[in-house]
């Protein structure tokens, strides 16, 4: 049987409805592509994604400060006295109650990892100052524990603790 040329038209007109769909699929992905990637961080933010720390060297009582996605970090080595102390506090009393357990990894708890900055206008607290042996932010007066919880002062919130692993005994990994 022979395609008549009124079905052949059809099968023409089907192919052309067919092919030029394809090329506007294509011209339009080709269009959005290079938008939608754009929207994705650049190679430099990816990298500061992340952070790995050596902390062997570090002692107890002793903090360091690091830096991770433009914002300081500590992390500080406890002694048995201020875990023991951050753990005798009355939850009741705190602002932002909180228990110190809930702000380090279990069985890791001589350290602590907290974002070094005050929750109440963004300025850098000092280390080991302050009326509870923390940090104190010499801007408005707040004062942190050694669980980095705040006690005193115009700061609405402890210090927040960064997502944070331990890769093994002397390497930590934030972000």
């Amino acid at each position: 049987m022979a395609d008549s040329p009124a079905n052949s038209d059809k099968t023409r007109r089907d192919f052309i409805v067919l092919t030029a769909g394809a090329v506007a699929g294509v011209g339009a992905a080709s269009f959005v592509w290079p938008l939608v990637d754009s929207l994705n961080p650049s190679a430099d933010v990816l990298a500061l994604a992340s952070t790995e720390v050596d902390i062997s060297s570090i002692q107890k009582g002793q903090s360091i400060r690091v830096m991770w996605r433009g914002k300081p970090v500590f992390i500080r080595r406890r002694t048995n006295e201020e875990i023991e102390a951050a753990r005798a506090e009355d939850l009741a009393v705190l602002p932002d109650p909180q228990r110190d357990e809930d702000r380090v990894k279990p069985g890791k708890d001589e350290w602590l990892v907290i974002i070094g900055v005050c929750t109440h206008l963004g300025c850098v607290p000092l280390g080991n100052k302050g009326d509870y042996g923390g940090w104190f932010c010499p801007c408005h007066g707040s004062h942190y524990d050694t669980s980095g919880r705040i006690r005193k002062g115009p700061a609405p919130l402890n210090l927040p603790v960064p997502p944070y692993e331990f890769l093994d005994n002397n390497v930590i990994k934030i972000g």
